[in-house]
């Protein structure tokens, strides 16, 4: 649970887009945070207060003058263990009132006597949204150390179509827990490999592995969340991208091992988590090979660029990270592997404890030692290959 003893404030505003928040209420305390919500009167008209206090298990604010606290003193209360306080949906009038710091409600009082960080997730009529008024507050309240999630283009209730749309709740989501995550890689650039390749040999058939892409697209978004500019190179998977990271699409080794090089001088880190074919057919058909023409074909290969060592022998090249999938002697394959291509850090795993699936089990290597971590979800271990990688690039735990 990626929230896990964190406390959200969550500010309800009166647009259409407050049925999304009971949503992102449902999510959030899936994730382990404990969240207060706090509504505007208008936004009482979209959603009832029962709701969210049903799906937080604790009851609403919409008074400042609530005598359910000792003080009659909500504004200041609510905001002193939080986290953050997040505003899903924001309307045009709120972040006016915001950018302005009036205090005319609970929630607006809320947010100028807050001591903890704001985050805001616009949701208006796109003709609001690009009103140069509405523009000059959103810029004030980046100005004023205040975070925007969005808003999204898209269909609006109003059925007009651009900018305004409130994001999804599992986007802001995502967003929350990266604004919530230590920012280990601020700055850096990350250079990824995930997925498996495909090496053709003929139009329809092809050498490829079983890689998911599962582990390296936890590690991408795990980066992400770090702070760090994240460019995914990615071979066929089923998977959408992770948010905020910039994903290239290729299909053989090839495309991969140039991919990689046209990008890598501009890298601080490279992650070869891809499990890349060691060989390519030499003599691909360029017509679908049929059984009954002579009988099995003949297929010569030939052995594919080592992407990883490639990378590690650059002069001044990036801070390299390998993987190692092994089905048997894993200290001694990861190791060797390791030092043949003379990287600092190498991450290994047993296929048969993770291999395309949902969690996983790894052993880092690197110049200090083993480091097994325990058994778990993916996004969990990536999130600790990250914190390993920051300690050892920045110094940062």
């Amino acid at each position: 649970m990626e929230l896990q003893g964190k406390r959200i404030v969550l500010g309800v505003t009166g647009g259409i887009a407050a049925y999304k928040a009971a949503e992102l209420v449902r999510l959030f305390v899936k994730q382990g945070a404990e969240v207060q919500v706090a509504m505007t009167e208008a936004a009482t008209r979209f959603v009832t207060p029962v709701t969210f206090q049903a799906l937080s298990g604790k009851p609403v604010f919409t008074d400042q003058w609530d005598a359910r606290m000792a003080n009659n003193m909500a504004h200041i209360d609510l905001s002193r263990s939080a986290d953050c306080i997040l505003v899903a949906p924001a309307t045009a009038d709120f972040m006016a009132r915001v950018a302005q710091g009036l205090a005319d409600d609970l929630l607006t009082t809320l947010v100028l006597a807050r001591d903890c960080p704001l985050l805001v997730a616009p949701a208006m009529n796109r003709q609001m949204w690009e009103n140069p008024a509405t523009r000059r507050n959103a810029a004030q309240l980046q100005a004023d150390g205040v975070a925007l999630l969005g808003p999204a283009c898209g269909e609006q209730a109003c059925g007009e179509t651009g900018a305004g749309r409130m994001l999804e709740p599992e986007e802001i989501l995502e967003e929350l827990i990266a604004f919530l995550t230590p920012k280990r890689l601020a700055g850096k650039r990350v250079l990824m490999t995930a997925g498996p390749t495909f090496e053709a040999i003929d139009p329809v058939r092809g050498i490829t592995n079983l890689s998911s892409g599962k582990m390296g697209y936890a590690v991408a978004r795990a980066a992400r969340q770090a702070g760090a500019e994240v460019t995914l190179i990615s071979g066929p998977v089923s998977l959408p991208a992770p948010q905020g990271v910039a994903r290239v699409d290729v299909r053989s080794a090839l495309d991969m091992h140039q991919a990689v090089m046209t990008r890598v001088g501009q890298a601080d880190i490279f992650i070869a988590v891809a499990a890349v074919a060691d060989y390519r057919v030499a003599n691909p058909a360029e017509q679908k090979l049929k059984k009954d023409e002579g009988g099995p074909p003949a297929i010569e290969l030939v052995e594919n660029p080592d992407i990883l060592a490639e990378v590690a022998s650059l002069p001044a090249g990036p801070f390299c990270v390998g993987f190692a999938a092994e089905s048997r002697n894993l200290e001694q394959y990861a190791q060797a592997k390791r030092r043949k291509k003379n990287i600092p850090l190498i991450a290994g795993n047993l296929i048969q404890e993770g291999f395309g699936g949902e969690d996983n089990r790894l052993v880092l290597f690197d110049d200090n030692g083993v480091h097994p971590l325990a058994p778990a979800p993916k996004p969990v271990l990536a999130r600790q290959l990250i914190k390993h990688i920051a300690a050892i690039t920045t110094g940062k735990n």
